[in-house]
């Protein structure tokens, strides 16, 4: 994909979501990285329904801490793998106290030496807690990245390294959010909406298809109208 292509299409998600964001809750950063952490395997809706409760009553490194893991386990048990994140989160809370005066830090050596935040979480918080221009990539980013031929790659890190390289320097403090948003409600895994989709003469998928028509009965079709616009 030439750079005049990945210009456009950014320009377009911008003009349709001018100030896009997550979609976990959080009013700090320790909020985000305790959302974030918790969104692991599981739905942002899923963590904000649980930290709606969870942070009313502990929003803090020494609040959560004091819950202790079998009382933050409790708290978070409608999330998937809550024991395990609570063990993490306790951890973390731990290190945050003793080594960052419970500050959640802004470099990433030091997010990722904390107990369950890998690359991809530390990426987050960097980008919107602090906003520097990384590049999460989740199972949303790596998808539409190979698929519509952006930025393809066999790894995580490998597309993550393509995105930062190409996306023009004006859209990379936001390109995370606008492919998360696009991969998870328009650009879906199954059945990608691409009669519906904003940038789809730029993609180059080569199986774009169009709804079904109204009766609902028939299956999809192959998108012969929206060829690649070569710019």
């Amino acid at each position: 994909m030439n750079p005049a292509k990945r210009h456009e299409i950014f320009s377009r998600l911008r003009a349709a979501n001018p100030h896009p964001t997550t979609e976990l809750e959080y009013a700090s950063p320790f909020e985000l990285l305790v959302a974030v952490v918790l969104s692991a395997q599981s739905t942002d809706k899923g963590v904000n329904l649980a930290t709606r409760k969870l942070f009313p009553k502990a929003s803090t490194p020494e609040a959560i801490y004091a819950l202790g893991e079998a009382g933050l386990a409790d708290a978070i048990k409608t999330i998937g793998l809550y024991k395990s994140k609570a063990r993490h989160l306790i951890a973390t809370c731990r290190m945050l106290i003793e080594q960052h005066h419970s500050t959640v830090p802004a470099e990433r050596a030091a997010l990722e030496a904390l107990p369950g935040v890998g690359r991809k979480t530390a990426n987050v918080i960097l980008n919107t807690a602090f906003g520097q221009p990384t590049m999460a990539v989740d199972t949303h980013i790596f998808r539409v990245s190979n698929r519509i031929g952006l930025a393809p790659g066999k790894t995580v890190l490998e597309v993550e390294k393509k995105l930062l390289k190409t996306i023009p320097n004006e859209f990379r403090i936001d390109a995370h959010h606008w492919l998360i948003l696009h991969g998870r409600y328009v650009c879906q895994a199954r059945k990608p909406k691409c009669g519906e989709c904003i940038i789809a003469d730029l993609c180059e998928f080569k199986h774009k298809t169009l709804p079904a028509p109204a009766s609902g009965k028939a299956s999809p079709r192959v998108l012969r109208s929206a060829k690649p616009i070569q710019t």
